[in-house]
């Protein structure tokens, strides 16, 4: 069994970090990677920073060499390779992912919801720490610094440059009550306020820690 999976897509540029100075012969280092036509790249919660490569060589599947579609995330991992190993008292309802492994071996499955928790800064990126739900051909992505809401179609919009939160509100509501259930379910951390934040003057301080 091989799994080669990459853990965040990849870095693009500066990644949103305009007051970095790059000297001439350094430009190939910086923007040596591109994930267009993604938007984002690592420490971001758009595509470009999620949607990552992945290719799975398991012996006993029975078609070779072909795609699929199915969603997947990072915890779904352990679950399938126990079913792999046939080992299933390893397994219980308390996990986070699913087992993949029909899809793996050529079956059509579906899948409940992805979500994603990152409450905090990195030197990767200046996106606001936030939170996201991909549900079917739908992604919604919500800010923490001031609470904004950003509503894409993926089927129709892979690059998302069409903001659908104001335009599809039923639809951004909904992920938004699935996203607030399923933090509290798991008891996800908030961020704190930082009481030495001053707008002003500290550029580079967060205003959460």
């Amino acid at each position: 069994i091989i799994i080669f999976y990459s853990d965040n897509g990849g870095m693009s540029a500066l990644n949103g970090t305009p007051w970095r100075e790059i000297q001439q012969n350094q430009l190939d280092q910086y923007y040596s990677t591109s994930n267009l036509p993604l938007r984002g790249a690592k420490g971001w919660l758009y595509e470009g920073g999620i949607r990552v490569p992945l290719i799975i060589k398991y012996p006993k599947s029975k078609k070779i060499g072909f795609e699929s579609d199915l969603p997947i995330s990072g915890v779904d991992m352990f679950p399938t390779i126990v079913n792999m190993l046939d080992k299933p008292k390893y397994l219980n309802n308390s996990l986070d992912g699913i087992n993949i492994l029909p899809a793996i071996m050529g079956d059509e499955i579906t899948r409940d919801p992805i979500y994603w928790h990152f409450p905090h800064y990195s030197n990767h990126g200046m996106q606001s720490p936030g939170g996201a739900i991909r549900d079917g051909d739908y992604k919604l992505l919500e800010y923490f610094e001031n609470g904004t809401l950003q509503l894409f179609n993926l089927k129709n919009d892979l690059g998302e440059q069409s903001d659908l939160s104001k335009i599809e509100i039923k639809k951004t509501m909904e992920l938004k009550e699935k996203l607030n259930k399923w933090r509290a379910k798991i008891g996800a951390k908030k961020m704190i306020k930082n009481p030495e934040f001053n707008p002003q003057s500290d550029r580079e301080i967060n205003p959460y820690r």
